[in-house]
Protein backbone atom coordinates (compact mmCIF):
# COMPACT_ATOMS: atom_id res chain seq x y z
CA UNK A 1 0.00 0.00 0.00
CA UNK A 2 1.08 3.39 -0.58
CA UNK A 3 0.17 4.80 2.54
CA UNK A 4 2.69 2.58 4.27
CA UNK A 5 5.67 2.97 2.02
CA UNK A 6 5.13 6.45 3.07
CA UNK A 7 4.58 5.85 6.95
CA UNK A 8 8.33 7.22 7.80
CA UNK A 9 8.49 3.36 9.72
CA UNK A 10 11.70 1.27 8.52
CA UNK A 11 11.37 -2.37 9.38
CA UNK A 12 14.96 -3.61 10.75
CA UNK A 13 14.60 -7.51 9.66
CA UNK A 14 15.65 -9.73 12.30
CA UNK A 15 13.70 -11.76 14.97
CA UNK A 16 11.94 -10.08 16.77
CA UNK A 17 11.73 -7.24 14.20
CA UNK A 18 13.09 -3.85 15.17
CA UNK A 19 11.88 -0.50 13.98
CA UNK A 20 13.09 3.09 13.21
CA UNK A 21 10.38 5.41 13.06
CA UNK A 22 10.88 9.53 12.03
CA UNK A 23 9.14 11.79 14.33
CA UNK A 24 8.32 15.69 13.98
CA UNK A 25 8.09 18.07 16.59
CA UNK A 26 4.53 19.20 16.21
CA UNK A 27 1.03 18.49 18.66
CA UNK A 28 0.44 14.83 17.97
CA UNK A 29 -3.16 15.94 16.97
CA UNK A 30 -2.03 17.56 13.94
CA UNK A 31 -0.72 14.00 12.92
CA UNK A 32 -1.88 11.33 14.36
CA UNK A 33 -4.86 10.61 12.41
CA UNK A 34 -2.27 10.67 9.34
CA UNK A 35 -0.26 8.23 10.58
CA UNK A 36 -0.39 4.98 8.61
CA UNK A 37 -1.77 1.97 10.94
CA UNK A 38 1.38 -0.26 10.29
CA UNK A 39 3.43 2.36 12.47
CA UNK A 40 0.98 2.23 15.12
CA UNK A 41 0.82 -1.33 15.14
CA UNK A 42 4.82 -1.66 15.68
CA UNK A 43 4.76 1.22 18.15
CA UNK A 44 1.91 -1.35 20.15
CA UNK A 45 3.84 -4.48 19.48
CA UNK A 46 7.05 -3.25 20.78
CA UNK A 47 8.87 -3.88 24.24
CA UNK A 48 11.74 -1.59 24.24
CA UNK A 49 10.88 2.26 22.72
CA UNK A 50 13.84 4.74 22.52
CA UNK A 51 13.71 8.07 21.56
CA UNK A 52 15.47 10.94 20.09
CA UNK A 53 15.52 12.42 24.10
CA UNK A 54 13.58 11.19 27.03
CA UNK A 55 11.05 14.02 27.39
CA UNK A 56 9.70 12.71 30.13
CA UNK A 57 12.96 12.74 32.63
CA UNK A 58 13.13 15.91 35.01
CA UNK A 59 16.74 16.10 34.15
CA UNK A 60 16.72 16.33 30.48
CA UNK A 61 13.96 19.06 30.79
CA UNK A 62 16.11 20.95 33.28
CA UNK A 63 19.37 20.29 31.39
CA UNK A 64 17.69 21.16 27.85
CA UNK A 65 16.57 24.60 29.73
CA UNK A 66 20.02 25.33 30.97
CA UNK A 67 21.85 25.12 27.45
CA UNK A 68 19.68 28.21 26.26
CA UNK A 69 21.03 30.09 28.62
CA UNK A 70 23.67 32.90 28.07
CA UNK A 71 27.04 32.88 30.51
CA UNK A 72 26.03 34.01 33.75
CA UNK A 73 25.61 38.19 34.11
CA UNK A 74 24.81 38.71 30.09
CA UNK A 75 21.49 39.25 28.52
CA UNK A 76 20.00 39.17 25.61
CA UNK A 77 20.29 43.29 25.31
CA UNK A 78 24.34 42.66 25.64
CA UNK A 79 24.26 40.34 22.16
CA UNK A 80 22.05 41.35 20.37
CA UNK A 81 22.19 44.85 18.24
CA UNK A 82 20.11 47.27 19.29
CA UNK A 83 17.22 47.53 16.49
CA UNK A 84 17.17 44.35 16.57
CA UNK A 85 16.38 43.88 20.40
CA UNK A 86 13.92 46.55 20.48
CA UNK A 87 12.23 45.14 17.70
CA UNK A 88 12.13 41.62 19.55
CA UNK A 89 10.63 42.90 22.76
CA UNK A 90 7.91 44.71 20.72
CA UNK A 91 7.03 41.43 19.22
CA UNK A 92 6.89 40.20 22.37
CA UNK A 93 5.05 42.45 23.94
CA UNK A 94 2.41 42.54 21.11
CA UNK A 95 2.25 38.50 21.56
CA UNK A 96 1.41 38.48 25.20
CA UNK A 97 -0.79 41.25 24.39
CA UNK A 98 -2.64 39.13 21.68
CA UNK A 99 -1.71 35.40 23.57
CA UNK A 100 -5.71 35.77 25.58
CA UNK A 101 -7.62 36.35 21.76
CA UNK A 102 -5.73 33.21 20.56
CA UNK A 103 -6.02 30.83 23.26
CA UNK A 104 -8.92 28.28 22.76
CA UNK A 105 -12.13 27.74 25.34
CA UNK A 106 -10.57 24.32 25.87
CA UNK A 107 -7.47 25.84 26.60
CA UNK A 108 -9.20 27.98 29.33
CA UNK A 109 -11.22 25.27 30.23
CA UNK A 110 -8.74 23.46 31.54
CA UNK A 111 -7.42 25.94 33.72
CA UNK A 112 -4.61 27.44 31.22
CA UNK A 113 -4.50 31.72 31.25
CA UNK A 114 -2.46 33.31 28.70
CA UNK A 115 0.11 34.81 31.36
CA UNK A 116 0.85 31.75 32.51
CA UNK A 117 1.06 30.34 28.84
CA UNK A 118 3.10 33.61 27.61
CA UNK A 119 5.51 32.75 30.85
CA UNK A 120 5.66 29.12 30.19
CA UNK A 121 7.25 29.75 26.50
CA UNK A 122 8.73 33.10 26.89
CA UNK A 123 9.59 33.30 30.24
CA UNK A 124 13.11 34.62 30.94
CA UNK A 125 13.96 35.41 27.10
CA UNK A 126 16.26 37.88 27.79
CA UNK A 127 18.86 35.74 29.65
CA UNK A 128 18.72 33.19 26.62
CA UNK A 129 21.10 32.15 23.60
CA UNK A 130 19.85 34.39 20.37
CA UNK A 131 19.54 30.53 18.35
CA UNK A 132 16.91 29.45 21.10
CA UNK A 133 14.99 33.16 20.85
CA UNK A 134 14.91 32.89 17.24
CA UNK A 135 12.73 28.93 18.09
CA UNK A 136 11.06 30.21 20.44
CA UNK A 137 9.84 33.23 18.39
CA UNK A 138 8.87 30.92 15.65
CA UNK A 139 6.66 28.80 17.85
CA UNK A 140 4.59 32.06 19.32
CA UNK A 141 2.15 32.07 16.34
CA UNK A 142 -1.90 32.22 16.37
CA UNK A 143 -1.48 28.17 15.23
CA UNK A 144 1.05 27.19 18.09
CA UNK A 145 -0.61 28.93 20.63
CA UNK A 146 -3.91 27.40 20.26
CA UNK A 147 -2.33 23.58 20.19
CA UNK A 148 -0.12 24.32 23.41
CA UNK A 149 -1.25 21.61 26.49
CA UNK A 150 -1.60 19.24 23.81
CA UNK A 151 2.24 17.07 23.58
CA UNK A 152 4.01 16.86 20.46
CA UNK A 153 3.93 13.53 18.85
CA UNK A 154 7.68 12.80 20.42
CA UNK A 155 6.52 13.27 24.05
CA UNK A 156 2.66 11.96 22.93
CA UNK A 157 4.54 8.41 21.61
CA UNK A 158 6.88 9.06 25.26
CA UNK A 159 3.93 8.77 27.17
CA UNK A 160 2.09 6.04 25.37
CA UNK A 161 4.91 4.02 26.04
CA UNK A 162 5.38 4.68 29.86
CA UNK A 163 1.45 4.29 30.72
CA UNK A 164 1.83 0.89 28.24
CA UNK A 165 4.61 -0.31 30.81
CA UNK A 166 7.19 -0.39 28.00
CA UNK A 167 11.06 0.03 28.51
CA UNK A 168 12.33 3.22 27.02
CA UNK A 169 15.50 4.86 26.68
CA UNK A 170 17.01 8.28 24.63
CA UNK A 171 19.08 7.35 21.84
CA UNK A 172 20.60 11.24 22.35
CA UNK A 173 21.99 13.64 25.41
CA UNK A 174 20.62 16.57 25.94
CA UNK A 175 24.22 17.79 24.81
CA UNK A 176 24.22 16.47 21.97
CA UNK A 177 21.03 18.31 20.68
CA UNK A 178 22.25 21.59 22.67
CA UNK A 179 26.17 21.48 21.28
CA UNK A 180 25.24 22.22 17.46
CA UNK A 181 22.93 25.30 17.98
CA UNK A 182 25.17 26.59 20.55
CA UNK A 183 27.70 26.08 17.86
CA UNK A 184 26.03 28.68 15.44
CA UNK A 185 27.99 31.95 15.27
CA UNK A 186 25.80 35.27 15.23
CA UNK A 187 25.40 35.46 11.39
CA UNK A 188 24.36 32.05 11.15
CA UNK A 189 21.60 32.91 13.65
Amino acid sequence: QQSELNSFLWTIKRDPPSYFFGTIHVPYTRVWDFIPENSKKAFQQSHIVYFELDLTDPYTISALASCQLLPQGKNLQDVLPRDIYRRLKQHLEYVKLMMPFWMTPDQRGKGLYADYLFNAIAGNWERKKPVWVMLMVNSLTEVDIKSRGVPVLDLYLAQEAERLRKQTGAVEKVEEQCHPLNGLNFSQV
